[in-house]
């Protein structure tokens, strides 16, 4: 199984699964919110995340989480051009962009970023289609029912498993229309954007039944750092108490086929992994 990005490609048929560090650069995100806002603290928190592991660093400038407030493009813009073209003169590990708007992506991808992460799946942004194809960036699909303001006032499925699929087919065929390359694609089913506790447990559960023909051998995206159902389950909201449980999910999210892991603890998640994947390999 390959996935290409824009400068390198991650081979998964000769080598363990990947990292992502999140570096957030922003005023509110719900974990980490200011604490790299200042464009320096950015620059010099990634190369850290680096040395523990992460091989792909992904800069956000507008926050996504329940009840977030949209950030202007310009603001955004200011907010990741800058950090994202220092990193690509200092960084080896892989650099991802997590934005929804194509004039905030494309711009990035030119700074040197290499993966698009769009919450949207490319339909937030008519542009953005265009954006991912002509530039040649890997491919992140995320699932979100609502939008992040209202996501979470009352999210209903019938069967979250199976409309999680149905909506990451539909929004392959439409990458697929514009010409993106299918190993370019990675999937995400958006834990915690638009779902319950009991529908994120359902779709981690069931997460290597998330695939379809039309687009085999794609990689998963793990992205459960620090979420607040983790809180619910384990009887205790404190953030700091989802440290280890987001440890716990990334070795279990590596036993059911999950290969691409975003995370905001780098190191122990990363040991987590390898740990895991020895043991498989045994």
């Amino acid at each position: 199984m390959f996935w290409r990005l824009k400068d390198r490609t991650f081979d998964f048929s000769a080598r363990g699964g990947v990292v992502m560090g999140i570096l957030n650069c922003t005023r509110d995100s719900f974990s980490d919110g200011g604490q790299f806002f200042d464009p320096e603290a950015a620059v010099d928190h990634a190369p850290q995340m680096e040395a523990d592991g992460a091989e792909i660093i992904d800069v956000g400038g507008e926050s996504t989480r329940p009840g977030a407030q949209p950030v202007p493009e310009a603001e955004e813009l200011r907010r990741v051009v800058p950090v994202i073209e220092r990193l690509a003169g200092r960084l080896k590990a892989a650099i991802s962009v997590d934005t929804f708007k194509a004039a905030v992506a494309r711009a990035a991808l030119d700074a040197g970023a290499s993966i698009l992460n769009d919450i949207t799946a490319l339909r937030g942004d008519p542009e953005m289609p265009r954006v991912a194809a002509e530039t040649g960036a890997g491919v992140i699909l995320m699932h979100m029912q609502g939008e992040p303001r209202t996501m979470q006032a009352a999210p209903q499925y019938t069967d979250v498993v199976a409309e999680v699929r149905d909506f990451l087919r539909q929004s392959a065929a439409l990458a697929l229309r514009w010409g993106i390359d299918p190993t370019r694609i990675a999937l995400d089913p958006g834990p915690g954007f638009g779902k319950t506790v009991e529908h994120n447990v359902m779709l981690l559960r069931h997460v290597g039944e998330l695939g379809f023909p039309e687009l085999p051998g794609r990689p998963m995206v793990w992205a459960v750092s620090r979420k607040r159902f983790m809180g619910t389950l384990i009887d205790d909201m404190a953030l700091e108490q989802r440290f280890w449980p987001t440890v716990a999910l990334t070795s279990l999210g590596r036993e059911l086929g999950a290969l691409v892991f975003r995370v905001h603890d780098v190191k122990a998640n990363v040991e987590a992994l390898r740990m895991t994947e020895a043991i498989l390999k045994s």
